[in-house]
């Protein structure tokens, strides 16, 4: 998939999150908020933030490849902006946060994913993005369905046509 997204020209950047056990914890909860996230170590390089800075100057767009990649790049931003930057730089340190449907994403504008276990802090990401982008232009704020639902029609529409669930299965386009 990486060598033909850049085979069409677009360019590429890597960012690192190394991921634990944790990430593929089911949440217990009944109110997904009270789930404890884990903390992971997460490192952004000069080369990644000054190709993701030239993106956003020339008017494209960020597109994050996994989950942990939009984990890892919404952490700089939030980073970043608690330093009083709008702008990535080259930074490591600890990833704790818990992306839930409401969060405003400030790096990501589409994702490339595959297909979550339910009840994971990988699909309440999944979901959150998608919530993100609801509702449509001119519809009041509460218009249209969340963020979960849709996500759940998208999964429906994969068991449906018998596409492969979990970490090496079939990938989504979200934008």
């Amino acid at each position: 998939l990486l060598a033909q997204i850049r085979a069409a020209g677009v360019q590429t950047a890597f960012v690192t999150l190394h991921i634990g056990l944790d990430t593929f914890r089911p949440v217990r909860t009944e109110n997904p908020q009270e789930h404890q996230i884990h903390t992971e170590s997460y490192q952004l390089d000069g080369a990644a933030a000054a190709a993701l800075n030239a993106a956003r100057q020339n008017g494209g767009r960020i597109i994050a490849v996994g989950t942990t990649a939009v984990r890892t790049l919404e952490q700089a931003a939030q980073d970043a902006a608690a330093a009083g930057r709008d702008s990535f730089a080259a930074v490591s340190g600890d990833a704790d946060i818990y992306l839930l449907p409401g969060h405003r994403f400030r790096a990501v504008d589409a994702m490339i994913t595959n297909f979550h276990l339910p009840r994971s802090t990988l699909l309440m990401l999944v979901s959150a993005f998608i919530q993100h982008g609801q509702p449509q232009p001119g519809q009041p704020p509460d218009a249209g369905e969340t963020g979960r639902e849709l996500a759940l029609q998208a999964y429906r529409e994969a068991i449906t046509h018998s596409y492969r669930f979990y970490s090496f299965g079939d990938a989504m386009l979200l934008l």
